[in-house]
Formats: structure tokens, sequence, C-alpha cells
């Protein structure tokens, strides 16, 4: 990669519009009355919902992110060791986090000792005294971000401890289970980050990866593993690699990028990109003759027409924001691009606190199109206490 190429702005623009339409959709369980259409379609339902297309996309830039990360690193001259160390370090943090978030909801009180509400606080805390962004320091400052983390460590353990799930007369520990979203991110990060590092010089390799990772996904739906490993796992890897597949594709986006980003070639990237588009929906309507749409069961079907609407609309966006120079109104939610997890976490603490409130949000609010605009306030709201925090020196960066 070029090292010119250091940061493209409508790669934050589209990450902050994920994370945006993430909150929104997160919020929708709270409303009653809404189009169906917003929300997850089920296990064997045959639907795209907009809420399934949410992750992917997130995925998508996850992708597209890699490289300039890795570059940036390789540019700073770190080795593969201090890379592999870095990466590790990012997806451990990412699948603790995980752990923690999946078997939250589950929480028994009684057997914990603990209301969920406030346990989801303190973890939340935790967090931020782990990985928050210290600023550089010696002497005592240091020493007091040093304890700080310490503490946040001692806190997170104390919580795994007495965690209790499940039902009385059943309770359980905590257990990967299907790992919650930021875990199904740090193994898709950890994959991917090391793909690149170690192929990037051979973009073929890339593709291979990607066409190796869609392809599991149609070899375990089609019963084909099975056959190879009878008594073996339903996946061979998370998700027969559908979420590694969104992330692999993020990263050829980047290699394009990287070839025609120069100012003569900026323009032929917007056909590329939607005909890239346009034959990932193609192969989605294909697939679906064979696979239902499944966000739950991550059927080809799903990878590729949510691939497909992340590359027209990353082309629209590419469009709008470097080739046209049109950002500023990205303005009010640019946080969401740069503090990503901050506006992801922020809401568990935000629930946590209404649901001990003696007052709760009157019901016709949380209903039909006043809901909807509760809903996508409520992620505004989320994103202003976000860079609220930002300028407080509080801000999540693993």
């Amino acid at each position: 990669m070029q090292t010119s190429l250091k940061r493209i702005l409508s790669i934050d623009v589209f990450r902050a519009l994920t994370m945006l339409w993430m909150i929104f959709v997160n919020d929708l369980w709270s409303l009653s009355g809404i189009p169906y259409w917003l929300e997850h379609a089920k296990a064997t339902e045959d639907m795209l919902g907009f809420s399934d297309v949410v992750f992917p996309c997130f995925l998508f830039i996850l992708g597209m992110a890699i490289p300039f990360a890795i570059q940036n690193r390789i540019s700073k001259g770190d080795g593969n060791g201090q890379i592999i160390k870095h990466i590790v370090t990012r997806s451990v943090a990412l699948l603790v986090m995980g752990l923690f978030t999946v078997n939250v909801d589950g929480l028994n009180a009684q057997g914990t000792g603990m209301s969920r509400e406030w346990f989801k606080i303190l973890m939340v805390i935790g967090f931020f005294l782990i990985w928050n962004v210290y600023p550089k320091s010696e002497g005592t400052k240091k020493l007091i971000f040093i304890s700080s983390q310490a503490l946040g460590i001692c806190l997170l353990l104390y919580l795994a401890f007495i965690f209790r799930g499940g039902e009385e007369g059943n309770l359980v520990r905590m257990t990967p289970q299907w790992w919650g979203i930021l875990g199904l991110i740090g193994w898709t990060y950890l994959g991917c980050a090391l793909i690149y590092l170690f192929f990037y010089k051979n973009p073929v390799l890339l593709v291979i990866s990607w066409t190796f990772f869609t392809f599991m996904t149609i070899a375990g739906h089609a019963g084909w593993l099975l056959k190879i490993w009878p008594n073996g796992p339903t996946d061979w890897i998370l998700g027969n690699g559908a979420f590694h597949s969104f992330a692999a594709a993020g990263i050829l986006a980047t290699l394009l990028l990287e070839r025609f980003y120069a100012p003569k070639k900026k323009i032929s990237l917007i056909p590329i990109y939607s005909g890239i588009g346009v034959l990932f929906l193609i192969a989605g309507f294909i697939s679906r003759n064979f696979f239902i749409i499944s966000k739950i069961q991550a059927t080809s079907t799903w990878i590729f027409l949510c691939c497909g609407i992340a590359f027209l609309l990353y082309a629209l966006i590419y469009w709008l924001v470097d080739v046209q120079g049109k950002s500023g109104w990205f303005a009010p939610i640019k946080v969401a691009g740069t503090s990503t997890l901050t506006c992801y976490l922020i809401p568990y603490v935000y629930y946590s606190v209404a649901e001990m409130l003696p007052f709760s949000i009157p019901e016709s609010l949380k209903f039909g199109a006043v809901g909807l605009v509760k809903s996508l306030l409520f992620a505004f709201l989320i994103i202003g206490i976000t860079a609220l925090l930002g300028k407080m020196k509080i801000k999540l960066k693993i």
C-alpha cells in the first residue's frame, strides 16, 4: 500500500453511518407498531431485514480499515512479531468484552447477588478502566493510569467470578455461547488481519482467502462438510466463514482503492465498486435458489446480498465524500467513526440507568413513526455522549 494513502475520509464516514444505524436498530426492541422489514428476520425466514444488513456493513468497513492499520505499523518500522502481538492483543480485548456482553442478558440476579443493571454498569466501567486511551505520561500520572487498568482487570475478574446465569436450580457460569457482536468482531479481525499481514504482497492470495471463506459457508449449508466429517462440528469456522467473508471483501475493496486513488483515476472507482456490487446482488439472487436469506443461519445468500449492498453504499459515499468533497454533513456523527467502540458500549449504561429510574418514556413515544424518530434521536444522543466523553479524555481504543 502506498504510504501516501494514510486515511480515507469516506471510510470514516461509512463507519460512522454504520454505527449510527447499529445504535438505531439495537433500540428497535423498545418499540412496537413499526414496519417489520426494519427488524431482524427470524432464523427460518427467507428475508433480509434492514437490521440484517448493518453488521455485515460494519465487518466490511472493518476489513477496509485493516490494510491501513497494518501498513501504518509497517511504515513505522514494526516487524511481523510486533504486529502479530498487536493483532492478538486487540482480538483478546474484543473477545473478553464479547464474553461479558453475550452473557449479561441471561444474568440471574439472585444467583449473582447483583442486579443486571448494576452488573452492566460495572462491566462497562471495567472496560473503560482497562482500555481507555490514557495519555503518555511519567511519574505519578503514569502510576495512576497503570493502577486504573489494574483496578479494571480486578473488577472484571470479580464480575466473572460472581456471575451466574440461567434459571434457579440450573445456574451456570459465563460461557462463550455465540461470542456476542464484539466477540464475532474479535475472531473476524484476528483471522483477516493475520491473513492480510502474511499475504498482502500477493493480492491473488487475498482473493483466494475471500473465496475460501465464502466457499466454506456454501459447503456448510450444502452438507458437504458433514460428509467429510460426519460427527464433526456444524461450523468448522465461526459462522462457517461468513463473518470473515465480509471483512475479506472489505480488504479487497481497499486493494482497489489503493490502485485507483490517484487523482486521475479516482472517478473510475465508482463504476468498479458499483459493478462489483451489482454482481454480488446477482450472485445473491442465484444463491437464493439453493439457500434462503438468513443472517442467523449465515447463509451464502445473505453474504452475497449484503456484500453487494456494502459495495454500492460505499461507492455512493466515496463519490459524495472523496470525489465531490462534500463531507460537512458528516460532522454531527464524525465521532461515531473514530470512537466506534465507545459508541457501542454507552447504551449498556444508558439502558441500565433508565431501568433503575422511577419513571419511563411514555408508550406513545415508543409506537410507530414516533417511536422510530425516538430511536433515531437516541442514536444521535449516544453519539453526542461519546463526543462529550472524548472531550473529557474518555475514549476506548484497543
